[in-house]
């Protein structure tokens, strides 16, 4: 498929980039049903490890099988596929070249103590990524956690690595730790900070939590107050946290989070795509579902981002 100006106008935010990076970053904004169209819908399954695989895969019990999230993504016509190592390695061969992947690169797990200090190890590397054929790596930061200085700087240089190897960056900001108070992970405060943080961390593509109304630092809310920042729909938060994001020069998705009723996703998913986000990066709320419903939803999703919904 040529480039095409949707997909040219986003490369050319990028002003740093080797050709080989941008390529890949072209993989993603060309593949599936949004392909071109500078939108697009992420599949990511890190849930068996980050929540354990009975909670992640038990209502739909084909999802116990790495092979079944590969295939839902190219079915459903999804831009990529995202996992841990495991998930990539145990598909990389039978789908090589099929769909585009993100490797993520570190992972929590349920049973950890971690509140304050909240984090992640490092579980893979960027040479897995190079090795098995991936279009970018992943890897999530929690600012606001005791540990998130620790995790910029592994961020910092693996990003540095994957660049120099043409392989793409995205970064989750998922804000929690600290002080944060549970409201305060997806206030709209914190999660346009989330995004301007990864944004600074060179991340090519990030995620966030789509943010609600509250404000949780008071000099912050002093500020929004002052400026009369407009945060009172879902939309015109969502336009803010792009804004954030180099005011629109870095491509910004938005997770599907807990599983939801499909009014509450197709309402959220129009909020993205009014308030000018790139798309979704959404896992549970498709996965546990029976495949024949899961694509339908995602398909009801892709005519929202064409604007045929």
């Amino acid at each position: 498929m040529e480039l095409t100006d949707p997909v040219k106008r986003i490369l050319s935010h990028y002003e740093s980039d080797n050709p080989g990076t941008k390529a890949n970053l072209a993989r993603i904004l060309l593949q599936g049903r949004l392909g071109g169209t500078g939108k697009l819908v992420i599949l990511p399954v890190d849930q068996g490890v980050e929540h354990g695989p009975a909670r992640s895969f038990a209502p739909n019990p084909p999802a116990y099988d790495p092979h079944y999230h590969y295939q839902l993504a190219l079915e459903a016509g999804l831009s990529a596929y995202a996992a841990p190592l495991g998930f990539i390695e145990a598909g990389a061969d039978t789908f090589a070249g099929r769909i585009p992947t993100i490797l993520k690169l570190n992972n929590a797990n349920s049973m950890s103590r971690l509140k304050e200090n909240a984090t992640q190890a490092v579980t893979a590397n960027v040479k897995d990524a190079l090795r098995l054929g991936c279009s970018a790596i992943g890897f999530t930061i929690y600012p606001g956690s005791d540990g998130a200085y620790d995790q910029m700087r592994d961020i910092a240089e693996m990003a540095c690595e994957a660049k120099s190897y043409g392989l793409a960056v995205v970064i989750w900001s998922y804000p929690r730790g600290g002080n944060l108070s549970r409201e305060g992970e997806t206030a709209i405060d914190i999660c346009a900070y989330a995004a301007q943080m990864a944004a600074q961390l060179g991340a090519h593509i990030i995620k966030v939590k789509p943010p609600t109304q509250h404000l949780e630092l008071a000099a912050a809310k002093a500020a929004y107050e002052k400026q009369d920042i407009d945060i009172s729909t879902p939309a015109a938060r969502i336009r803010h946290v792009v804004q954030s994001a180099f005011n629109g020069r870095r491509i910004v998705v938005f997770s599907g989070g807990e599983a939801k009723d499909l009014d509450g996703v197709f309402a959220e998913v129009r909020a993205i795509r009014d308030g000018g986000g790139n798309g979704s990066i959404i896992g549970r709320n498709t996965f546990q579902r029976p495949k024949d419903q899961a694509l339908d939803m995602l398909g009801k999703i892709i005519k929202i981002y064409q604007g045929r919904d």
